[in-house]
C-alpha cells in the first residue's frame, strides 16, 4: 500500500508539536529556580512560593508523556470551497491532500493528550478534553459536527507510522461518493483494532486516541448527580469512568481540584491495573482505592464469605448497631457512693437514668457527649454534699478515682470503631440483645468470633469496613485538647466533590452507604454489568443500587452496548452462560467478527492440574509477548501452581505479584475487570458450585481474553456451557 501523500507533511508538524512541548519543559523546569523556599521571608511570602512550587511542579508532571502518543488526530472543519480536481490516492480511494483541505475557507485542529502552545501562544495541539475536540469523537456521517475530514495518526513514540481519513457531507459529494445511510460501527477503525491487538502489558492503558461516540457521550456528561453505566464485558467502561474522571476535572478544575475525585475499585488487584491511567492524561491528584481504605487504622485481612457477608451488608445493620451503641449508654446498676473527705457523695441510680436520656437528647453523636455526662455526673455529686460545694472542685479531686471513674465508663463510655465492633462482636449477649427483632437467631450468631486481647490480633474483614464507618458515623471523634489553629479534618469523613465507582454491582447496602457519607454533593458515576454481579449482595437491576445513594437530582443511565475486547467467537461461547446467569439481558455486541474459536479440553481423571500446565505452554507461545491468565476456583489454586513449577512455567501469582508475569494465576472472584491476551478458564463446573453467583463467575472468567480462550475440565461441563 502507497504511504499517504500528507505523511511527510504531518510529519514535520507533529515534530514542531514536540518541539514547543520540550520548550514548554525547560520552561517549567527554569521556574523552580525562582520559588526555592529559602528561611528567611515572611510566613506569607513562603506559603506563596509553595503554591508556585506545587504548580510547576503538576505542569512538569503533565508534560511526561513517556511513550505515550502526543498527538493522535486532526480535524478539518467548516469546509466552504471545492476540492482540487486531483486529489491524491490513498489505500484505494482518493482522498484530499493537506493543501486541499487547508485554506480560508478551512479550520483545522490537532487533537492531543495535553495542550501545547508556540511560543507566540499560539494552539499547537488542543487538549482532548477541549469542547473543540468533541467532533474527533463524536461525529458521524449523519451528524457531521461541522466536519469535513477526521484524520486518525498511527504513531510510535514520535514517529508517524500511517494516517486513516474519514471524510464528511460535502466533502465526500465533491469527490462523487454521496454519504451513507448507515453509520460505521466504529470511528477510525483502523486505529482502534490496532490499539486492541497490541500485547497486554499487565496495566490497563488509556484510549484516548481510540474514544467512540458511545463512550464520549459518557465522558462528557455533565457533573451533577448520579450516572449509571451499564456496559457488558470489554465494552471499556471502567476506561470510560476514568476518562471521564480527567474530563470532569479539566472541564470543573475549580472547585473539583479542591473538593477531591476519588476512583473506587473492587480489589487491589484491580487498583494495581487501572494506575496508570489518569496519569497518562495528565490526572495525577485523583484518589484511587479500596472501601476499606477509607476506614483509618485498621488492617484488613481476609473477605467473610456466605451467611456472615449477607448480614454484614444487610440495611438492617444500621439499626442493629445503633440499638448496640444504646447498649453502651446504660444507668447505673446501683446508685454510687463515694468518699469525699469526711463525708460520702451519692449519685442515685435514678439521677443517673436522667443523665443517660439528656445526653442522648441533647447529642447526636455518641463521643461527643461524654463530657456533659461526666459534669452532670460531678454536679450531682456536689448536689448531694452537706456543704456547698463546687462542682468544678469535685471535678478536679475525683476525676482520677478508681470507683468514679468505673462509674462514668460504665454509664458512657468513650469508644473508637474498632473498639466497639470488637466488644459487640465477641460478647454474645451484646450481640443477642441488639439483634432482637432485627436479625435472627442464625444472622447475629453469624457475626460471633472469638475477642481477642489487643486491637491488633482482630483479623478485620473487607465486611466490616462499612460496619466501622457506620460506627465511626455514629460515635464521632473521641474527646480530646486541640492546640490552638489544629485542624480537625482527621476527624471527620472525608467528602469528594465526584466519585467514580467500577463494579458497582456487587456492592453491599452498607458499602453504599459509605459512598454516600462521603460524596459532597451527590455528583457520582457509578460503572458495571448486573450480569457480572457476582458476590453475596448481587443485585438484579440498577434502580436497587440507586436507591442507597444521593438522590439529589433525578439520575442518569447510560449503556454501553459495542464490545471491543472480545472477539466474536468467544463472546458468542460467553453469551451461552449469559442465557443462563441473567436471562433479561443481551450480551455486547462485538465489532470484531473475526477470531480463534474458544478450545474446549477434558482432562483424564486425576491429570487436570497437568493439563492445565501444557495448555498453558501452548497459549503462551500463541500470544507471545502477550499475558496469560489461568483464571481457577480458589479451592484448586495450590494444586495448580504446583503443577506449573514442576513444568518449568515462570509464573505470578495475582495476589502476590498482581499482572507483573506473562503467566499469571489468578482466582475467579479478583478476574473481575481484568483483561488479558488468553484465558485459560479451569473447572468450571467447580468454580459454579463455589460461587455465591456461579454463572455469572464463570461468564466473567469467559470475558477476560482479547483474542484466545481455552476451557480445561475434568468434571462433566455446567448446563451454562452445553451447546
Amino acid at each position: 500500500m502507497a504511504p499517504h501523500p500528507d505523511l511527510i507533511a504531518e510529519q514535520a508538524y507533529i515534530d514542531e508539536a514536540y518541539a514547543c512541548l520540550d520548550a514548554s519543559r525547560v520552561a517549567a523546569s527554569r521556574l523552580t529556580s525562582m520559588v526555592e523556599v529559602g528561611r528567611g521571608g515572611t510566613e506569607q511570602a513562603r506559603f506563596e512560593r509553595e503554591v508556585i512550587y506545587d504548580t510547576v511542579v503538576n505542569r512538569l508532571t503533565q508534560l511526561q508523556l513517556g511513550d505515550a502518543a502526543l498527538c493522535f488526530g486532526r480535524i478539518d472543519r467548516e469546509l466552504d470551497r471545492d476540492i482540487a480536481s486531483e486529489p491524491g490516492q490513498h489505500g484505494g480511494f482518493a482522498v484530499p491532500t493537506l493543501g486541499d483541505l487547508d485554506g480560508p475557507g478551512v479550520e483545522s485542529f490537532y487533537i492531543g493528550r495535553i495542550a501545547v502552545s508556540n511560543s507566540d501562544q499560539d494552539p499547537v495541539i488542543v487538549d482532548w478534553r477541549a469542547p473543540i475536540a468533541e467532533p474527533f469523537y463524536r461525529a458521524t456521517g449523519r451528524q457531521p459536527m461541522g466536519l469535513a475530514r477526521r484524520r486518525h495518526f498511527a504513531t510510535r513514540g514520535r514517529q508517524l507510522l500511517g494516517i486513516e481519513d474519514e471524510l464528511f457531507g460535502d466533502t465526500l459529494a465533491s469527490l462523487g461518493m454521496p454519504p451513507s445511510d448507515e453509520a460505521p460501527v466504529v470511528a477510525g477503525q483502523g486505529a482502534l483494532f490496532s490499539a486492541l491487538e497490541t500485547a497486554r502489558t499487565g496495566r490497563l492503558g488509556d484510549i484516548v486516541a481510540t474514544i467512540q461516540g458511545e463512550q464520549d457521550e459518557i465522558i462528557r456528561a455533565p457533573l451533577p448527580g448520579v450516572l449509571v453505566v451499564q456496559g457488558g464485558p470489554g465494552t471499556g467502561k471502567t476506561v470510560v469512568a476514568l476518562h471521564r474522571a480527567a474530563y470532569l476535572l479539566y472541564t470543573h478544575r475549580f472547585p473539583l481540584e479542591g473538593q477531591g475525585v476519588l476512583v473506587i475499585g473492587p480489589n487491589r488487584l484491580f487498583l494495581g491495573y487501572i494506575e496508570q491511567v489518569l496519569p497518562s492524561l495528565g490526572e495525577a491528584g485523583v484518589e484511587l482505592a479500596v472501601l476499606a481504605d477509607l476506614v483509618p487504622d485498621i488492617s484488613i485481612r481476609s473477605y467473610d464469605k456466605g451467611l456472615t457477608a449477607r448480614v454484614k451488608g444487610d440495611p438492617r445493620m444500621v439499626r442493629f448497631l445503633e440499638r448496640a451503641l444504646r447498649d453502651r449508654e446504660r444507668p447505673l446498676r446501683s446508685d454510687l457512693v463515694v468518699g469525699y473527705g469526711l463525708q460520702r457523695l451519692t449519685l442515685r441510680r435514678e439521677r443517673s437514668l436522667e443523665i443517660i436520656r439528656d445526653a442522648r437528647r441533647r447529642y447526636r453523636r455518641h463521643n461527643g457527649a461524654r463530657r456533659f455526662v461526666e459534669n452532670e455526673v460531678f454536679a450531682e455529686l456536689a448536689l448531694s454534699s452537706r456543704d456547698e460545694i463546687p462542682a468544678s472542685e469535685v471535678r478536679e479531686r475525683l476525676r482520677r478515682d478508681p470507683v468514679v471513674r468505673e462509674a462514668l465508663e460504665w454509664m458512657w463510655p468513650i469508644l473508637t470503631p474498632q473498639q466497639f465492633i470488637h466488644d459487640l462482636f465477641g460478647a454474645k449477649g451484646l450481640l443477642r440483645h441488639a439483634a432482637e427483632g432485627v436479625f435472627s437467631d442464625a444472622e447475629w450468631s453469624a457475626l460471633q468470633r472469638p475477642w481477642s486481647e489487643t486491637l491488633r490480633e482482630v483479623p478485620w474483614t473487607h465486611e466490616d469496613a462499612p460496619l466501622l464507618d457506620e460506627a465511626r458515623a455514629l460515635l464521632g471523634p473521641k474527646p480530646r485538647r486541640r492546640r490552638p489553629g489544629e485542624s480537625t479534618d482527621d476527624d471527620e469523613i472525608r467528602t469528594y466533590g465526584h466519585i467514580v465507582v467500577d463494579e458497582a454491582q456487587d456492592l453491599s447496602p452498607m458499602q453504599l452507604r459509605m459512598l454516600e457519607r462521603r460524596s459532597l454533593n451527590g455528583s457520582m458515576t457509578i460503572v458495571g454489568d448486573i450480569a457480572q454481579a457476582t458476590g453475596q449482595w448481587a443485585h438484579s437491576s440498577w434502580q436497587e443500587i440507586l436507591d442507597r445513594l444521593p438522590a439529589r437530582r433525578p439520575p442518569h443511565r447510560a449503556e454501553l452496548t459495542l464490545g471491543y475486547r472480545l472477539p466474536a467467537p468467544i463472546m458468542a461461547l460467553a453469551a451461552r452462560v449469559l442465557r443462563h446467569a441473567a436471562p433479561d439481558l443481551l450480551p455486547p455486541r462485538s465489532v470484531r467478527e473475526d477470531g480463534s474459536e474458544p478450545v474446549i479440553s477434558r482432562a483424564a481423571p486425576g491429570y487436570l492440574a497437568r493439563a492445565v500446565a501444557e495448555i498453558t505452554m501452548i497459549e503462551r507461545a500463541e500470544v507471545d509477548p502477550g499475558q496469560v491468565a489461568i483464571i481457577c476456583p480458589p479451592s484448586i489454586i495450590d494444586e495448580l501452581c504446583d503443577a506449573l513449577d514442576v513444568a518449568g512455567i515462570a509464573y505470578g501469582r495475582a495476589t502476590r505479584n498482581g499482572l507483573e508475569h506473562r503467566v499469571t494465576v489468578v482466582e475467579v472472584g479478583l478476574v473481575k475487570g481484568l483483561e488479558v491476551d488468553a484465558a485459560i478458564v479451569v473447572e468450571p463446573a467447580l468454580m459454579v458450585a463455589e460461587q455465591a453467583q456461579g454463572d455469572r463467575a464463570l461468564y466473567v472468567a469467559l470475558t477476560r481474553a482479547t483474542k484466545r480462550l481455552a476451557v480445561v475440565h475434568e468434571a462433566p461441563l455446567p448446563p451454562s456451557l452445553l451447546p
